[in-house]
């Protein structure tokens, strides 16, 4: 298999959950608020909201070193 093919194939993955986090992401919203819930203070990042906001990180490291490989190798 060429490894071109397996690095755009990683590159694609990451771009559709990147995207797909990112807008589950509220902005100024917690995740109970952006699914119908109400929020009416400021609270830090717990549960699923701290977990989509680490799984945007590490996509958005994974597609940027997929787009560096593809661009420089």
């Amino acid at each position: 298999m060429n490894w071109h093919l397996v690095v755009s194939i990683i590159q694609i993955i990451s771009s559709f959950f990147l995207a797909l986090s990112i807008l589950i992401q509220a902005k100024g919203s917690g995740l109970g608020e952006a699914l119908g819930g109400s929020n009416t203070f400021y609270s830090s990042k717990r549960g699923p909201e701290k977990f989509l906001f680490y799984f945007s990180v590490v996509m958005s490291v994974i597609f940027f070193a997929s787009t560096f490989t593809l661009a420089f190798v």
